[in-house]
């Protein structure tokens, strides 16, 4: 007997969330080439090519669907515009997001951000997740607190790939 998987798409308001494709990554390429974008993300170095981005692409495509969940945050006249995910080790997930620079402050992070979280908890039973952002980057604190996310008051250095070195970042957690 043939099985299909399913893709898991998340519809919101304004946006789809998909599985990354491939030929996602010219776009994801054109909009990460960007040292204000990749210095407020841990894992993106700066300058950011198409190779890194096929890199990152065939990374998602092997990941374990149990442990990591990574969604294209597509408009519907923009194409892709973000990325939200999920990584999760020991029951405990912690997410992230980006979005290009020409959607800032159009409220998309916060809707993917929602709809993400809708996700995880109905499909990965998640009744709390993790997140955090540096804390010289007062765009992202308010993304999170607009989705639901407390601040834990821990503050951690975390590494920024494209600053080289590791950045205060201040931990938040969400409650389903």
């Amino acid at each position: 007997m043939c099985s299909i998987q399913i893709e898991p798409v998340i519809e919101t308001q304004r946006l789809r969330l998909r599985r990354p494709r491939m030929t996602d990554a010219a776009r994801m390429a054109k909009l990460l080439n960007d040292r204000d974008l990749a210095r407020m993300t841990h894992s993106i170095p700066h300058p950011y090519g198409l190779e890194d981005a096929q890199n990152y692409l065939e990374q998602a495509d092997d990941a374990d669907p149990d442990s990591r969940a990574l969604f294209v945050i597509d408009h519907p006249e923009q194409g892709p515009i973000g990325v939200v995910g999920f990584d999760s080790e020991h029951g405990r997930s912690e997410m992230g997001y980006w979005i290009g620079r020409p959607f800032w402050g159009c409220g998309f992070a916060t809707e993917a951000a929602k709809g993400a979280l809708v996700w995880a908890n109905k499909t990965w039973k998640r009744r709390y997740v993790l997140a955090r952002h540096f804390s010289d980057n007062p765009a992202s604190a308010s993304v999170l607190c607009k989705t639901g996310f407390l601040y834990t008051g821990e503050v951690r250095l975390s590494p920024s790939a494209a600053r080289g070195e590791a950045v205060p970042s201040r931990m938040m957690v969400w409650l389903a």
